[in-house]
């Protein structure tokens, strides 16, 4: 039974506050009791309006629209009248998730709801994708964040359609991907996903704010983000982003680690390129306490083999010890990357994503996504950064990294509108923490 179907005809009348307080108890149990998803059309829901001076009056307003079903509690929405949204809320903002039912959502999700990422003033509506075999589990996820009691949360709907799921989203983080298993090749990867996130653009050109910012966290990341944004050729190129945060935070961890400073001593590190174990963490830009690195830490072949190799395998070497591959610390990633889009950088550092590379300042081939250093003002947008140096080590690290993109690409081809694949990737590379 929907909400709507058991409210009372009579509500369009004040109640007084021990009236209010037994009617809402009576819709609480009785929804709690009934608790589940409607897949039909829906013509009504009940919404709460409420001012300063005034009790909740419960209203029914008509749904312009059909929409995804809300899940529980959530199916009740409260909406601050006009002009006390603008004292004390912002808009409401729509955050769709794929690959909802994962171990990175189960950390990131609640991060979201929490207010940690957009802030403790700032209303979110999650909109959950998942599976036909993950549905139960996108359920289960639905009722944890239900019984969180989030303040912020005002909105939760699940779906396995990436047309309604997509709706009006002005942000999307794209985690769910298949994982790599035993005897497949890196190209058969890229097809498999790359077919996912070819679907998932199209969807998101259809549907989607035309402003949405994209992050794309599953495998190859950055191809199926150039595949992605291939497919959406609505929303503009500089809004689709790959993780390599996670890289960035671990670059950061080790050579905190060598100097013996805490790590937020450490600032201007890039990761150049792939997601893969080509990936450049650059020790040449990158300052511990204000100095460049090479400065405190004089042992370059430390920098150059030790702390490089650490940083391309930490994945596989976090499954070798665990048994499985980083969670927690890729939800805590995301949450790093959305909060350097949002906030203004700290003047004169930067951070590392995956973009792409048309109109680059370093002479890196067009048309891929790559790792490189970004600023932002905190509207959501970045800029190059400029003032960054080479020397031969650099430039040969990055020259390798560009060409397994590029052989990517061509291997992709067919999915991006380019023509036939071809695939002459240079080596089969494992991606950091790839099984």
């Amino acid at each position: 039974m929907a909400v709507a179907e058991f409210a009372p005809t009579h509500l369009n009348t004040r109640l007084n506050t021990s009236q209010l307080s037994s009617l809402s108890t009576s819709l609480s149990n009785h929804h709690r009791n009934s608790l589940r998803l409607i897949y039909r059309p829906r013509n009504t829901r009940i919404s709460c309006s409420i001012a300063p001076s005034e009790a909740p009056v419960a209203t029914k307003i008509d749904e312009a629209k059909n929409k995804p079903e809300c899940f529980g509690v959530f199916c009740v929405t409260y909406d601050l009248k006009a002009e006390e949204a603008t004292k004390s809320w912002k808009k409401l903002i729509n955050i769709a998730v794929s690959g909802a039912a994962g171990m990175i959502s189960n950390h990131l999700l609640f991060k979201l709801a929490s207010g940690e990422v957009f802030g403790p003033d700032q209303p979110i509506a999650l909109k959950l994708l998942g599976s036909e075999r993950s549905f139960q589990a996108l359920e289960g996820v639905a009722m944890e964040l239900e019984d969180s009691l989030y303040p912020l949360l005002r909105e939760v709907s699940i779906g396995i359609d990436p047309y309604e799921v997509f709706q009006d989203a002005e942000w999307v983080l794209l985690i769910g991907a298949k994982p790599r298993g035993p005897g497949m090749e890196r190209a058969g990867l890229l097809d498999i996903n790359g077919q996912i996130f070819a679907a998932q653009g199209k969807a998101l050109n259809a549907v989607a704010s035309r402003n949405v910012k994209v992050i794309v966290v599953g495998n190859p990341c950055n191809t199926n983000t150039l595949i992605c944004l291939k497919n959406a050729p609505n929303i503009p190129a500089k809004n689709f982003h790959a993780l390599t945060r996670l890289d960035e935070n671990r670059a950061k961890c080790q050579l905190a680690l060598k100097a013996g400073v805490f790590y937020d001593q450490v600032s201007n590190m890039t990761i150049w390129g792939n997601h893969s174990t080509t990936q450049v963490p650059d020790f040449l830009n990158a300052k511990i306490n204000g100095l460049p690195v090479k400065e405190v830490i004089k042992d370059t072949k430390w920098l150059e083999e030790e702390f490089t190799e650490k940083v391309q395998m930490r994945g596989g070497v976090l499954i070798k010890k665990w048994g499985r591959s980083s969670a927690a610390s890729t939800a805590v990633s995301i949450v790093d990357a959305i909060k350097s889009l949002v906030t203004p950088t700290p003047d004169g550092d930067w951070f590392s994503s995956g973009v792409y590379t048309n109109g680059n300042p370093y002479g890196i081939a067009e048309d891929i996504i790559f790792s490189m250093p970004c600023r932002s003002k905190g509207d959501g947008d970045y800029e190059l950064v400029k003032d960054v140096i080479f020397d031969d080590y650099l430039r040969q690290r990055i020259a390798k990294t560009e060409a397994e993109l590029l052989a990517e690409k061509r291997c992709v081809a067919h999915l991006t509108g380019e023509g036939n694949a071809f695939c002459d990737l240079p080596e089969d590379t494992m991606l950091p923490g790839e099984m």
